[in-house]
């Protein structure tokens, strides 16, 4: 019966205790047993556990019994990332939902990522409930944050319930008012089915398993078909998270659960797919909101040992079965060997990767620097998407570029504001507006996105003492004066080092970038010119000087015209060497450039 089912989420930042909440709540409606209980119940994955973060939203089935009414209430709890790379995956849990819990640290305020997942709360028409944490702490603020929190979301403060999720104060009251405010799903149960996937995952046994929230209709074992994939299936098993997998005859509307599809390819199960029974397929009208994910940062990656290639091949494909957001393809390079050029919707999800790859497959690995896709408009009039240096076209047949830009908002306390500003502009961002909360300010910014994935939020965090959060999302294309740099050794291009810079910038990253060459590559026995050119001018040089070899030592004397001609005969050679000669760059070498 849908009104006794309340499904809702929890929104917070980073390290505001979204996951011991969650585990407060288990141990509160026994879900779990104080046996099987383990803190972090809900982070499968041990980078989650190592990290404090949500990588992999999940899902949990509870029951609470009311003390007012008596009635037992089917709460479903949708976990979510707690990341801005996994922003998409945010929006289409909350869509799930009829509630929200918007918990704050009452140690450090309301941050970055709360504010932004308020807002799509707030946009797809949720009830909120405000949730102060961690009040048990001597350093909390509570008076402080309340005022905030009423300013900043227009709220009474009889509506912030305080809690610690740590020592259960308050925990009661908190389930109560989410069965009082949050209300039933709301959904047509004699309609054709329609259910929402939130996510996937990929099981050996059971194929690629759709966690799913029942909005029409009733789930049932009958022929399923998948909207957007065209993909049609009989499930394996339809189930609910309790938080284990539990086994059910059928979901019905307001539901949330899983069905095994038996799918070999996740690919297929894409998050915000419509799931409608294959009879209505043609009928049905799909639910909004979805979008395919676009990988956002491009990385390649190279084994150490050109012999653990096909292991890396294996490793990304397996990883691939888990996270239909990861896109990889074969790269070469000369220094390098054999690598794969891999996609990601972010920094974060590229470290995730590369940190799964260390620890789950012992690869050993080199990563390229991370570069953003651009839009090229050809003189040909046709648009192309570019994700790495070496494919961009001849300066001759580019017309325009573009380049993706990201909103950008900063929590910071006010005193750090200047410096702020000047980092933000230092980045190319354009300063929005601020906004001044109590002794903290908001300031807004838009920046190009290849601003912000290489050291933008450690050196944030560096300026203000740690005390500033950041929170971004991506607003489009923007038009940018840019240009591929090339890299020339002894007049021959290196592509793997090649880098796409702003006109204005690409000189002075020229230089540098030749600078630290000519320190890491090894001396040859032929003068080195090192260049960087943009098309075929060259914009910075270095010349790596060659071993000098004393060919008159072993004169012992005679007229001085032999020591002449012994000196044209070496000249003579070194020309031909340097005409012929191959200036082959080492992986110490190319690490000390991508590592600098």
């Amino acid at each position: 019966m849908s009104a006794l089912i309340r499904n809702f989420s929890i929104i917070a930042h980073i390290d505001h205790g979204k996951t011991t909440l969650t585990d407060c709540f288990l141990k509160a409606t026994h879900t779990v047993s104080d046996l099987d209980f383990q803190e972090r119940m809900m982070d499968s994955n041990p980078i989650e556990r190592q990290r404090g973060i949500t990588i992999k939203l999940a899902p949990v089935r509870m029951l609470y019994t009311h003390p007012a009414d008596g009635q037992t209430y089917t709460l479903n709890l949708i976990d979510t990332p707690g990341h801005v790379d996994f922003g998409y995956e945010v929006s289409r849990s909350l869509a799930a939902c009829e509630g929200v819990l918007l918990l704050i640290d009452a140690t450090q305020g309301i941050q970055a990522q709360t504010l932004s997942n308020y807002q799509k709360a707030l946009d797809l028409g949720l009830t909120i409930i405000p949730v102060l944490n961690k009040i048990d702490l001597p350093s909390a603020d509570r008076e402080q944050v309340k005022l905030e929190c009423m300013e900043t979301f227009n709220i009474e403060e009889s509506d912030i319930i305080e809690v610690s999720a740590k020592t259960g104060l308050n925990i009661d009251t908190l389930l109560a008012t989410i069965v009082q405010k949050i209300p039933a799903p709301h959904g047509q149960a004699d309609a054709p089915l329609r259910a929402l996937v939130v996510t996937s995952h990929f099981d050996q046994h059971r194929g690629a398993v759709a966690l799913v929230r029942v909005v029409d209709g009733e789930l049932s074992r009958q022929k399923l078909s998948l909207i957007s994939a065209h993909a049609e299936f009989n499930p394996v098993e339809i189930g609910v998270f309790s938080p284990q997998m539990v086994r059910t005859d059928l979901l019905k509307t307001g539901e949330v659960g899983y069905v095994a599809t038996g799918l070999k390819d996740i690919h297929d199960l894409k998050v915000g797919d419509t799931l409608t029974s294959a009879l209505d397929k043609s009928k049905i009208q799909p639910l909004p909101g979805y979008r395919e994910p676009l990988p956002m940062v491009y990385m390649e990656l190279y084994p150490v040992d050109g012999d653990d290639f096909t292991l890396l091949q294996d490793a990304v494909a397996k990883l691939s079965l888990h996270d239909a957001a990861l896109k990889s393809s074969g790269t070469h390079s000369p220094a390098l060997g054999n690598g794969l050029r891999v996609g990601f919707l972010g920094i974060l999800h590229a470290e995730i990767v590369l940190e799964r790859l260390r620890q789950e497959f012992d690869l050993d690995l080199i990563a390229t620097a991370p570069s953003v896709p651009y839009l090229i408009t050809t003189t040909a009039n046709e648009e192309v998407t570019v994700n790495t240096p070496a494919d961009m076209p001849d300066p001759s047949q580019i017309k325009l570029i573009q380049e993706p830009i990201a909103d950008l908002t900063i929590f910071t306390p006010e005193s750090y504001v200047p410096v702020v500003m000047k980092l933000c502009r230092d980045r190319r961002g354009e300063f929005v507006v601020t906004h001044y909360i109590g002794n903290r300010a908001k300031v807004l910014f838009s920046m190009p996105l290849a601003e912000l994935i290489t050291d933008f939020h450690d050196t944030l965090k560096s300026v203000t003492s740690g005390f500033a959060s950041l929170e971004y999302e991506l607003a489009g294309y923007s038009t940018v004066e840019a240009v591929k740099v090339s890299i020339l050794l002894n007049h021959e291009p290196v592509e793997a080092l090649s880098f796409v810079a702003v006109k204005s910038q690409a000189e002075a990253q020229g230089r540098a970038l030749v600078a630290r060459l000519k320190e890491v590559i090894p001396r040859q026995m032929f003068e080195v010119p090192i260049q960087a050119a943009i098309g075929s001018t060259v914009i910075a040089r270095e010349t790596l000087k060659a071993f000098r070899k004393d060919v008159t030592a072993k004169l012992y004397g005679g007229d001085v015209t032999r020591r002449q001609k012994l000196l044209k005969k070496q000249a003579k050679g070194k020309k031909k060497l340097k005409q012929i000669g191959k200036v082959e760059l080492n992986q110490e070498a190319f690490l000390a450039v991508l590592t600098k």
